[in-house]
C-alpha cells in the first residue's frame, strides 16, 4: 500500500506570495486520516493563507496538494467539496436574508424531476445530520435573527451535508460563548469518533490541549514543528509559536484616583423588539480615574446594550451616562471622541473598521478633518501617512503593505490589532474595551493585556466588557457581575473567588450587602 495513503492531506512544499509578502514559505504538512490536527501560530504566521490553498481559495505559488494518497489541483471550493474538504471560516459566509435551509443548501440543492425544489429530502437529509452530531437548529429562521453560535452550527451542517470527511476549522470558538465553546468541542470529538479528520486552527492552547492529537506550529510563514500534543506542556507550545517566554501579565492592584471619569446613573434600555423587556433596568456604575472595571456574565445579558448606549449606538430609555462631569447621554459619537472616549467594539468588522478602505486610512478615520491631517479642508498625506505606519509598526498589525493594504485582507488579528492601535493612540482618557484580545494569539494577547494595564498606570478610566474569565480576573481592579440586566455582584477583584462569579453570572448568588441593581458602594 502507497506509504501516503495514512494521510488524509498533504501539502508539500507549499508557498504562497502576494506581491512582497511571502505568507507560505516552503510548509509541508501532513494530517493523518482520523486525527484533530492543531495548526498554530501568531496572527499573520499563514494559518488561515494555507487553510484557503487547501480549500482552493488560493492558486500556491509553488507546491503540491495530495488528498489521500491522490495529487489533486485543487481549483476552487467546489473542486475541495468534491475531495471531501469542507471548511468553517473564521468570518462566516451565511447570507443574512435566507433561511437556515436556504444557507445549508445553497449550491447544491435537491430536485425532483429536473425541475422542482425537493425541500422534504432536504430537510430529511440534514435532520439526520443534525441529530447524528447535535447540531439542531431552526430551518425556517433568516440567519439575521440567529445567534453567533447557531450560525457557526449551519456553516458546520453546511459542510457535512455536502459530505465532506475532511474538515478545517478557523479559529471556531473566537466569536462563541464559553457554554458554546464547550458545545462546539463535543460536536468536534464527536466528528472525530465518526471517521472525520479534522484541523483545528486556534490562539486557545487550552482548546488544543483538550482535543487535538498532534500540532503543527507555524511562525511568520514557516513551519516550526510538528508534534504530538501530549509530549508538550502549554507553556511550550506557546514559547515555540512566539519565539520566546511569555511574562504573565497581572494587574497589581494598585490604587485608583478619587476623581470619577465615568458616571451611569439609572440607566434602562428597552430589548430591540421586545417593547415590555429591558436589556438593562436601573442600572448604576461608576468607573474612576486610574481603575479597570470588568463586566462578567454570559453574552446576551444586556452587556451589549450597554456599550452601545456608552458609545451612542442605543437609544437610552431612561437614565444618564456622564463623561469627566459632561452629561453625554444624547451627545453623538464624534462628540464623545472629542470629549475623550476611546472604543475598541466586541464586532471589529461591523464597527471598528471600513473594511474596503486602506489600513491607513482606517486608523485616522475619525480625526481626517483635524489638523495636523487636514488643514483647511486639505489633506496632509504625509502626516497621515507618518502616524498611521508608526501605529502599525508599534502593534505588529502584519500584511498591510506598509498601510496600503485594505482591511479586509489582513487576518481578523491583525485587524484586531489594529483597531486596538488606533483606539489607544488617540486622545483619551476613558476607555471602553469590549473582548480586546478575541483572535489572537498569546503573544499578542500578552501586549495587549499589557497595554490595559498601561492605560490604568497613566490615569485612565476603562471599562472592560470579556467573556473570557481569566482575562478578566488577571486585569480588572473591580468585577462586575450582570444578570438579565441587573447588577449581581460589584466587588473588588481580589475578594471573590471564581465559583462565586459563575454562581452571580447564573443569577444564583449575591455577595451579603450588595444590590442586585447595582448600586456602586
Amino acid at each position: 500500500m502507497d506509504k501516503t495513503n495514512n494521510y488524509a492531506i498533504e501539502m508539500r512544499n507549499i508557498t504562497k506570495v502576494f506581491g512582497e509578502v511571502i505568507a507560505n514559505d516552503d510548509v509541508t504538512l501532513k494530517i493523518k486520516k482520523g486525527e484533530i490536527h492543531a495548526l498554530i501560530g501568531e496572527n499573520g504566521a499563514g494559518k488561515s493563507t494555507l487553510m484557503s490553498i487547501l480549500f482552493g481559495l488560493y492558486e500556491p505559488t509553488k507546491g503540491e496538494i495530495f488528498v489521500n494518497g491522490s495529487q489533486e489541483y485543487i481549483s476552487g471550493p467546489i473542486k475541495a467539496n468534491k475531495l471531501g474538504i469542507g471548511m468553517v471560516h473564521q468570518h462566516f459566509k451565511l447570507v443574512d436574508i435566507f433561511t437556515v435551509l436556504d444557507n445549508i443548501v445553497l449550491g447544491d440543492e435537491k430536485v425532483k424531476g429536473k425541475v422542482f425544489l425537493d425541500r422534504q429530502r432536504e430537510i430529511r437529509e440534514i435532520a439526520q445530520i443534525a441529530m447524528k452530531y447535535n447540531l439542531q437548529v431552526d430551518f425556517n429562521t433568516k440567519i439575521a435573527n440567529i445567534s453567533v453560535g447557531m450560525q457557526q452550527r449551519v456553516e458546520i451542517l453546511k459542510i457535512l451535508y455536502r459530505g465532506a470527511d475532511i474538515l478545517v476549522f478557523d479559529e471556531p470558538t473566537a466569536v462563541l460563548t464559553p457554554q458554546e465553546i464547550e458545545g462546539l468541542l463535543k460536536i468536534i470529538l464527536d466528528l472525530k469518533a465518526d471517521g472525520k479528520t479534522i484541523i483545528f486552527i486556534s490562539h486557545k492552547l487550552d482548546e488544543v490541549k483538550k482535543i487535538a492529537d498532534r500540532a503543527t506550529v507555524i511562525r511568520r510563514g514557516k513551519v516550526i514543528e510538528t508534534f504530538d500534543i501530549k509530549d508538550k506542556s502549554q507553556e511550550e507550545i506557546a514559547q515555540a509559536m512566539v519565539g520566546r517566554q511569555l511574562v504573565e501579565i497581572k494587574n497589581k492592584g494598585q490604587a485608583a484616583g478619587n476623581e470619577t471619569l465615568l458616571r451611569i446613573e439609572n440607566l434602562s434600555i428597552k430589548k430591540k423588539g421586545i417593547t415590555k423587556l429591558l436589556a438593562l433596568d436601573n442600572f448604576n456604575l461608576e468607573i474612576k480615574a486610574g481603575e479597570i472595571v470588568a463586566i462578567a456574565g454570559v453574552e446576551g445579558n444586556g452587556q451589549s446594550e450597554l456599550v452601545r448606549a456608552i458609545t451612542g449606538l442605543e437609544k437610552v430609555n431612561k437614565g444618564k451616562i456622564v463623561f469627566n462631569n459632561i452629561d453625554v447621554t444624547k451627545v453623538n459619537i464624534h462628540q464623545k471622541y472629542s470629549i475623550g472616549m476611546a472604543h475598541i467594539p466586541e464586532d471589529r468588522q461591523k464597527y471598528g473598521l471600513v473594511l474596503d478602505f486602506s489600513a491607513i486610512d482606517n486608523v485616522v478615520l475619525q480625526n481626517i478633518n483635524e489638523k495636523p491631517f487636514a488643514n483647511y479642508g486639505l489633506l496632509n498625506k504625509a502626516e497621515i501617512q507618518l502616524y498611521a505606519q508608526n501605529i502599525i509598526n508599534k502593534y505588529d498589525v502584519r500584511g498591510t503593505s506598509a498601510g496600503f493594504a485594505m482591511a479586509r485582507g489582513l487576518s481578523g488579528g491583525n485587524q484586531q490589532k489594529l483597531i486596538v492601535g488606533r483606539e489607544l493612540s488617540r486622545d483619551h482618557n476613558i476607555l471602553i474595551v469590549v473582548q480586546p484580545t478575541r483572535g489572537l494569539d498569546v503573544g499578542a494577547i500578552e501586549y495587549i493585556h499589557q497595554k490595559i494595564l498601561e492605560e490604568k498606570a497613566n490615569g485612565k478610566a476603562v471599562l472592560l466588557i470579556s467573556y473570557e474569565l481569566e482575562e478578566i480576573m488577571s486585569l480588572a481592579d473591580r468585577i462586575v457581575v450582570i444578570h438579565s440586566g441587573h447588577i449581581t455582584g460589584n466587588v473588588p477583584n481580589h475578594k471573590i473567588k471564581r465559583e462565586e462569579i459563575g454562581l452571580m453570572m447564573a443569577g444564583k448568588y449575591h455577595l451579603k450587602g450588595e444590590k442586585s441593581h447595582g448600586e456602586h458602594r
